[in-house]
């Protein structure tokens, strides 16, 4: 994690350089008063989203804990929708186009995807199962191994899919 933080200042500087030029080749566009307006614009529209996006994530987690459901879907849209929400709203049009794009339902859908395996990769196999429920696992016959079990049986069905749960070794 120690490695990833270093590159945030450099990163941050070069996300400033890249709004300021960008900044001014919309103002020379379409001039810089417009500009202002456009940015101001999305800003604010931006606040408007970031409220209505906390209230339907809460809404969403309030929603999956009373019908015994795992909250991780709706944490994770939630949270791909405040980022988005919060991205228009900060000053600049780089950030206001990925938040604007977030807040798009195909390319949320996309950061939802991504932001769930990054947690289920983060945490352990039991807390991903609770928060996001059971996986589910497709296991494809291919040549039997040898076993020394005689209990042991090879999968005679090659497209019955076997449901079940990921455990960690050594984990109760």
């Amino acid at each position: 994690m120690r490695r990833v933080l270093r590159f945030v200042p450099p990163a941050l500087l070069l996300l400033a350089v890249l709004e300021l030029a960008v900044f001014v080749l919309v103002g020379r566009g379409i001039g810089y008063g417009a500009a202002v307006l456009l940015m101001f614009a999305a800003s604010l529209l931006g606040l408007v989203l970031l409220r209505r996006e906390g209230m339907r994530a809460w809404r969403g987690f309030r929603a999956a804990l009373e019908s015994r459901q795992p909250p991780g879907r709706q944490v994770t849209d939630g949270l791909v929708g405040l980022v988005g929400a919060l991205l228009l709203a900060l000053p600049g049009l780089v950030s206001g186009l990925v938040g604007l794009l977030l807040l798009v339902p195909p390319v949320r859908r996309l950061a939802r995807s991504g932001v769930q395996r990054a947690a289920e990769r983060r945490v352990s196999s039991m807390t991903a199962g609770d928060l996001f429920g059971p996986r589910r696992v497709r296991v494809r016959r291919g040549d039997p191994q040898p076993t020394t079990a005689p209990t042991a049986t090879p999968v005679t069905d090659p497209g019955r899919a076997i449901e079940g749960e990921i455990v960690e070794p050594g984990r109760p």
